[in-house]
Formats: structure tokens, C-alpha cells, sequence
């Protein structure tokens, strides 16, 4: 479902000089499969998520989902491919303060290919809110929601388009324990529930062991070999 080769991400320090941040030999993940991504700060568990996610372009290197080459796509193609197979659970949730529980999922099904009506749109949405627990909260916006309840709105509304694979930074971060476990059972579940493969990015060693797998980022890479 997805394969990484030989991907390499540099940036240009001073105006010359190449700093490289990941130099990863193979990683793959199955339809399907939860995988944990740990490290220290700084070894570049982000830079492989924005990297898997298309926000930034490998320097060198392949990255294959679903059969496609995403670092060979033009910016639009990539940008609705992003939108119809990728989930993105953000760390800092990323909702847009102006708009309601509902509002900020049916955003982001906008940019995908759904042949759903409007109204297939709304229910889709409830729904998804109705699962991960907010289907009382539909009409409140951010501000409104406590940190546990804006990040279940990030997880519905990274469900949204029924992605193929879900990215989550740290989704559990900013919240105490027993939240934190709450919030991983409800993405869990819902990638589950939704056949999508998780990759998530976590300093919790509790929540990693719950994963399918571990996948230590210094080990892909050809300096940790």
C-alpha cells in the first residue's frame, strides 16, 4: 500500500550548504496496519510525515501510495490525491476557529472526489462525529470544545474522505493520561473501522506498545543500518 526507497530530504543551509534531515533506505506499511513512529526530537519523525503526506518533496527518492509516485505529481494532482487518501491528524488540531464541529469536516470533504450529495455529505460527517463521542457537540465551534473534543474533531475530520492512509503528529501530546488513552482508542478504532492504515508519531512507549508495530526512524535510516 505504501513504499518508501531510498528517500533522501536536504535543506539548503546559508544559502549553500546541504543539511540532510532523512535518509531513509526502505519503509512500507500494509493496508490496514497501525504502525508506531518513535525517536528523539529532532530525528525527523515530522519530516517523514509532511514527506508521506506530500506537504514537502523528497529531495531524492521514491514514495509510492496506492501505485502512485507522489513525488512525481503535479502540486494540483497532489493536492487532491493528498485530499481523497490521506488523513492528517494534526498535534495543534488545526481546525478553523470560525466553524462548528460539523463545519471543519464537511471542509474537508470538499477537496476530495466524493460522489456523495450534500446531504450524504452531512450525514457522513454526524456520523464520524457520532463516532468518535461528539455527536452532542455538532454545532459548537473550537473555542467551545475542550482540547480531548477539538482533537476527536480532528480525527473525524481526517477520516473524512475514507483515506487509505492516517498520519497523526503526537495527537496525544497535549492531553493527560487518561484522555490521551482515550483519544488513541477513538483513532484507533476508527481507522479500523475505516480500513485506513495509522502511522503515529508518539513520545508515549504505553501507546506505541498498542500498535501493530514499532518502527524506530534511526533504524530506516542508512546511518543507523
Amino acid at each position: 500500500m505504501l513504499q518508501l526507497e531510498n528517500v533522501v530530504k536536504s535543506y539548503t543551509v546559508e544559502g549553500k550548504r546541504q543539511v540532510r534531515v532523512l535518509d531513509i533506505r526502505s519503509f512500507g506499511m500494509a493496508a490496514g496496519e497501525k504502525a508506531a513512529l518513535v525517536g528523539p526530537s529532532g530525528s525527523g519523525k515530522s519530516t517523514l510525515l509532511h514527506l508521506l503526506s506530500g506537504i514537502i518533496r523528497p529531495t531524492e527518492g521514491t514514495i509510492r501510495l496506492l501505485d502512485r509516485r507522489l513525488e512525481t505529481l503535479a502540486e494540483a494532482e497532489l493536492d487532491r490525491f493528498r485530499a481523497c487518501h490521506i488523513g492528517y491528524v494534526f498535534q495543534s488540531f488545526n481546525l478553523l476557529p470560525g466553524f462548528t464541529a460539523i463545519e471543519n469536516v464537511l471542509a474537508a470533504m470538499q477537496f476530495g472526489s466524493s460522489a456523495l450529495t450534500g446531504k450524504e455529505k452531512k450525514e457522513r460527517a454526524a456520523e464520524l462525529l457520532d463516532q468518535v463521542g461528539l455527536g452532542h457537540r455538532l454545532r459548537h465551534r473550537p473555542a467551545q470544545l475542550s482540547q480531548g473534543e477539538q482533537q476527536r474533531v480532528s480525527i473525524a475530520r481526517a477520516l473524512a474522505n475514507r483515506p487509505a492512509l492516517v498520519l497523526a503528529d503526537e495527537p496525544t501530546a497535549s492531553l493527560d493520561a487518561a484522555n490521551a488513552g482515550n483519544v488513541f482508542e477513538l483513532l484507533a478504532n476508527a481507522c479500523k473501522e475505516e480500513g485506513a492504515a495509522l502511522l503515529l508519531c508518539t513520545h508515549d512507549s504505553e501507546l506505541a506498545g498498542r500498535m501493530d508495530r514499532i518502527v524506530r526512524i534511526r533504524e530506516l535510516s542508512r546511518e543507523g543500518a
